[in-house]
């Protein structure tokens, strides 16, 4: 007997209609159930064929249990080696080398010093640094957010450099990107499941949450047909370079061209009341076929993860320029119809769009509206808490009143640097 299992936190809905899909099909030794752990030994193998990982982002103890069950053969979905090391600034450079239009990006360093580090720590670092061309390669009105973030944590929208050195100011020890801001004519969001089968959903992300589903894309005819082709292949794309099974990536259309915006969604929210119940069939559905498919094809003691062509080509020296080889696109998928906001629409305490929510985050609306489950493990761990995940409201600042050239989020070099300042 094969065992899928599905490793989750707040949320109710998906899990358990992804347990009860499985079930329904009735695969000859195959069976999905809620993953319960009672102890993790070194090198020891776990009980699953799969796992779906819907929680290791948020409890480091779960993601090294997922890494020790990988290098004993379950197929962990998505890679926890890969998804440790990726993270969005990363996937902005990628995408780039692969052709895939994305916003001018840059990095900037933390405003705060890491634990245990010093001035002497960061003596290759010129002071001040090359401020003017950075504004000028990014321009404002733009966005500052966590380089590996997620769930509209931390996020501003800055509108000159005065504003973004105050609101750097509270970013303490994060490492945060600069990105060029997209006016867009349309939005939308797709899932992309098994690198395989990829669902197009226009969005809203200005509207409230149980409400950003509800949209449609303003481009229509042929436009529409070519935008929508042009979205898959990138989507495609993308989950092929990276290597994730079950994620999901955002686009903002400019002119007719779309700008990869949110493309690190490895845990992406699946619940019923925020996706709409269409879009919630279409993601249960998919997942579970492409966990059934995962468990048949695992090999037990063997490696059974997914690698993205980024990792293959690297392993055999093949330069990150060279895009990866063209994928079979899934059947056409139609744009969902619009989705009806649920009877009682869930309050949201955000306070800024929130393009993307990561799973386990998202507010549950009454049980007695869909007929779902709550589904837990067998040995249900104490509660460490509620984690926060509001991002912090600032006002809207005045008009810059000091130079560009001034560093912020940078300290000169320790006195005993070789490194003249610039």
């Amino acid at each position: 007997m094969k065992k899928i299992g599905i490793l989750f936190g707040m949320e109710n809905t998906f899990p358990n209609a992804f347990i009860e899909r499985v079930n329904s099909k009735g695969e000859d030794g195959i069976i999905a159930e809620a993953v319960t752990i009672d102890k993790v030994i070194q090198a020891a193998p776990s009980e699953y064929a799969v796992i779906i990982d819907r929680i290791s982002q948020d409890v480091p103890f779960y993601r090294s249990f997922l890494k020790n069950a990988a290098i004993s053969g379950t197929a962990v979905i998505n890679n926890p080696f890969w998804w440790s090391a990726d993270e969005k600034f990363f996937n902005n450079a990628l995408a780039e080398k692969i052709g895939i239009p994305v916003p001018k990006t840059v990095l900037l360093p933390s405003k705060q010093r890491p634990d245990n580090t010093t001035e002497t720590s960061f003596r290759n670092l010129a002071f001040p640094m090359a401020w003017e061309e950075i504004f000028q390669y990014v321009g404002f009105p733009a966005y500052m957010k966590p380089h590996d973030g997620g769930g509209w944590k931390s996020v501003y929208r800055v509108v000159n450099p005065q504003d973004m050195w105050i609101k750097h100011e509270e970013t303490g020890q994060l490492v945060m990107m600069l990105q060029e801001e997209i006016i867009f004519d349309d939005y939308v969001r797709c899932y992309c499941i098994g690198q395989k089968d990829v669902l197009v959903m226009p969005y809203e992300p200005r509207n409230p949450h149980h409400l950003r589903y509800a949209a449609d894309l303003k481009a229509q005819g042929e436009e529409r047909e070519k935008l929508l082709e042009t979205i898959k292949d990138y989507t495609l794309k993308l989950n092929v370079a990276l290597g994730y099974d079950f994620n999901t990536v955002e686009f903002a259309v400019r002119n007719g061209v779309p700008y990869a915006i949110d493309f690190c969604n490895p845990a992406p929210d699946a619940d019923i009341y925020s996706v709409g119940r269409d879009n919630f069939e279409w993601v249960v559905e998919a997942a579970a076929n492409m966990a059934i498919e995962r468990a048949k094809t695992q090999v037990p003691g063997q490696i059974n993860l997914t690698w993205g062509t980024f990792i293959n080509q690297a392993v055999n020296g093949i330069p990150a320029a060279v895009a990866p080889p063209t994928v079979a696109a899934a059947e056409p998928v139609a744009a969902p119809a619009k989705t009806k906001a649920p009877a009682k629409p869930i309050k949201t305490a955000e306070k800024a769009p929130a393009p993307t929510k990561e799973a386990g985050h998202s507010k549950e609306a009454s049980a007695t509206e869909v007929k779902v489950k709550t589904v837990t493990p067998k040995k249900p761990a104490k509660s460490l808490g509620p984690i926060a995940t509001e991002p912090i409201a600032v006002a809207e600042p005045a008009e810059p009143k000091i130079s560009t050239t001034k560093a912020a989020a940078t300290k000169a070099p320790a006195k005993n640097s070789k490194l003249k300042k610039s």
